[in-house]
């Protein structure tokens, strides 16, 4: 047996005891343990790692971009040990045929475990996927999606998807409510994309929360917030809906679908988040090169990187007092796990050894030239994070003092 000792966030608080690892599962935790190997942390903090249950990382492709080699070097460098990936790729992850190439081009590849998200489109046979952590539908157009437009194929897909018994992730727009006028700036891009469009979808999904496990993404609105509280739909807020907004000068750097909303939007969303109100944190790390961004406005795509430094950046919230670690923990860690069907997202017996390791006095700036995505950029520039100063998967340490210490030891996780 290997332990870890620290302050760890354990049963819902922080208090100084010690980790017991066996076969990359915890199987103790004691104030004391002896092991084979014992990693004292001393003061510092040990986190369960964070499951981010939306990121882009490219691949296959779009690799000029991002791959999930440097995707997922990203994730671990911001404390992130799970990923959950996106189907909009190229080819689009459809069917069986897609599925299977995707997972043999990433196989060996990722520094952290990972899960492939099926897409659906309207020929998609879902019972056929098999073992993908979860599905995607795409009611609005984004980066190379997939839409699923016609209500017969909605309900259809959604009575296959609550046979699986898997939860689906949606993209919840209306496709007939966006606009495609010429844009120049974040508000013209808001305006092109309303948050009644999301309400509207949000609505439409509603009638099926019966029919299968729904989850909305990147809700950019308060008014969402209000509209799915006890419908019995899961969903998830965003870093950059919750500290970012129209009215900031970041041109097309800021362009992400939905859109960065009004300074408002984004003030009540962070403190429904801070209330505990909000589910999950997901990141939906999006990255594009910067020859891509600096394109004129109306061509350069939408989407930003951010699993880095969405996790970092709330555990920088929660030393300045504003967020609880309960609340954070709860958001990026168990309930992606629950949510999900995932063996991680808590320091507790029988779950799988995750765990990061914060000091909270290493208060780090964020900057673009540091960070580990291929993209190279960030919209956080200069804002303060904490990030991980050691990283275990599954027990074993992958991260120590901001170096990998391994091999890339990443692999496949499926729905429980």
């Amino acid at each position: 047996m290997d332990v870890v000792e620290g302050k760890l966030f354990y049963q819902g608080r922080l208090q100084k005891a010690c980790v017991g690892i066996e076969e990359g599962r915890i199987v103790s935790v004691r104030k004391v343990l002896r092991g084979d190997e014992h990693f004292d942390f001393g003061d510092r903090l040990v986190l369960p790692g964070a499951v981010d249950p939306h990121v882009h990382f490219r691949d296959p492709g779009l690799t000029g971009k991002e791959d999930f080699s440097s995707g997922s070097l990203s994730a671990l460098h911001g404390g992130v040990t799970c990923v959950l990936d996106m189907p909009n790729t190229v080819p689009p992850v459809v069917d069986v045929t897609s599925l299977n190439e995707k997972r043999e081009a990433v196989s060996g590849r990722s520094w952290i475990d990972y899960g492939i998200i099926a897409g659906i489109s309207p020929k998609t046979d879902v019972a056929s996927l098999g073992k993908c952590v979860a599905y995607k539908i795409f009611l609005g157009s984004s980066t190379q999606s997939v839409l699923l437009r016609e209500e017969k194929d909605l309900a259809r897909s959604l009575d296959a998807v609550g046979r699986s018994g898997r939860p689906v992730s949606v993209h919840a727009e209306e496709e007939a409510m966006l606009s495609r006028m010429d844009e120049r700036s974040l508000r013209d891009h808001e305006e092109c994309r309303p948050r009644q469009a999301e309400l509207a979808a949000i609505e439409r999904l509603k009638r099926y929360h019966e029919r299968a496990r729904i989850n909305v993404c990147h809700v950019s609105c308060p008014e969402s917030l209000s509209s799915l509280k006890g419908s019995g739909i899961t969903f998830e807020v965003t870093p950059h809906h919750m500290l970012l907004d129209s009215s900031m000068d970041l041109g097309a750097w800021g362009k992400v679908n939905p859109p960065l909303r009004r300074k408002a939007d984004r003030e009540a969303l962070f403190q429904s988040f801070c209330r505990g109100e909000v589910p999950m944190l997901a990141t939906d790390h999006a990255p594009h090169s910067p020859d891509e961004k600096e394109r004129g406005f109306g061509e350069a795509p939408s989407g930003l990187p951010g699993v880095e430094t969405g996790f970092a950046m709330m555990l920088a919230l929660v030393k300045k007092g504003f967020l609880s670690m309960d609340v954070l923990v709860r958001s990026a860690c168990s309930n992606p796990a629950a949510t999900f069907g995932l063996n991680k997202g808590m320091i507790a017996e029988g779950r799988d050894a995750d765990l990061v390791v914060i000091d909270p006095r290493e208060v780090a700036v964020i900057k673009g030239r540091e960070m580990h995505s291929k993209c190279g950029w960030t919209p956080y520039e200069g804002r303060e994070a904490l990030f991980p100063q050691a990283v275990f998967l599954r027990g074993k340490l992958v991260l120590n003092e901001g170096s990998t210490v391994t091999e890339r030891k990443g692999r496949e996780v499926s729905y429980a």
